[in-house]
């Protein structure tokens, strides 16, 4: 029930965020491209609550599924970007196979599987391929000394360049290699700095670190796995901001690939809370504040 009810929701406010906030015409909408992407957007929310689960990084609870679909509502700007929508989506089925290697089986089929998903991410931003970074630090955590581990990636790099030369010749865009992966950065896009845009996401930066430190203390408790695995959800988090900085143009807003940590930071702290009174407090203050704002703002 609490899934059909946040994807209604999150269907509904992709497209009042597409007529109201984008000021996109009926005449305008391509119907097929929008329901691809709106498929893959509401796709993700399964996979968050599969991942959090699979993973036990919360509780057996909707908290996980309820806040990755209010942060959309705190930027809705972040859903006129595709690019971002896609490469969010492939991140995360990378974030799952990375997560997974904890259990030491089959290792690299895992760095394999996870690789392949961050570079296939990287067709959309060509900066996403940062979170190879983070397949290096699972690597170095839970398994450094077998050298057979480094060289999947390699592998990786080599059967991604073949595939995707051979559907770029068959689409008769052999150029598209060397003018998408430029790794430009739009520095006119970034300064002037937005005072708005540079508060939120500041402060959404900041909120996120005290939630961090918050959740390494309470786990710190529970044991030396569930620490680890944090420690690489923050990372990721990191590599986020990185990465949404870098591609920040007019057009882009690549915040949602920071979505996933956010939303594992705030609901390990809402378990923390002992008092049932005070969280439904919390709770509805964060449905509530993010749709008012939203809709001041239209």
């Amino acid at each position: 029930m609490n899934f059909i009810i946040l994807l209604v929701f999150l269907f509904l406010f992709y497209w009042s965020v597409q007529f109201y906030l984008f000021d996109l015409s009926i005449g305008n909408v391509e119907i097929v491209p929008s329901i691809g992407i709106l498929t893959i957007l509401l796709f993700s929310v399964f996979v968050v609550d599969f991942i959090v689960k699979r993973n036990k990084l919360t509780g057996t609870n909707s908290f996980a599924i309820l806040f990755f679909t209010l942060l959309f509502v705190v930027f809705p700007e972040t859903l006129g970007d595709n690019n971002a929508i896609f490469t969010s989506f492939f991140l995360l089925l990378a974030m799952r196979r990375l997560l997974s290697i904890k259990s030491l089986k089959n290792i690299k089929l895992k760095i394999f599987d996870a690789g392949l998903w961050i570079c296939i991410s990287s067709v959309f931003y060509e900066w996403a391929l940062l979170y190879l970074l983070l397949v290096f630090a699972a690597i170095y955590i839970y398994d450094p000394k077998n050298i057979r581990n480094w060289l999947v990636l390699l592998s990786v790099g080599f059967c991604f360049f073949m595939i995707l030369y051979g559907i770029l010749v068959l689409l008769d865009k052999p150029n598209f290699i060397l003018d998408h992966y430029d790794f430009a950065i739009d520095y006119s896009a970034i300064f002037p700095i937005k005072w708005w845009t540079s508060l939120k996401m500041t402060l959404y930066a900041l909120f996120n670190m005290a939630l961090a430190f918050s959740a390494f203390v309470n786990l710190s408790k529970s044991g030396v796995g569930k620490v680890i695995t944090l420690r690489l959800i923050a990372f990721s988090f990191v590599i986020g901001l990185i990465v949404n900085i870098l591609v920040t143009s007019d057009n882009n807003n690549a915040v949602m690939i920071t979505f996933f940590p956010s939303v594992v930071f705030i609901v390990n702290y809402l378990q923390s809370i002992k008092k049932p009174k005070f969280l439904e407090l919390i709770l509805i203050a964060s449905i509530m504040v993010p749709i008012i704002v939203f809709v001041t703002k239209l």
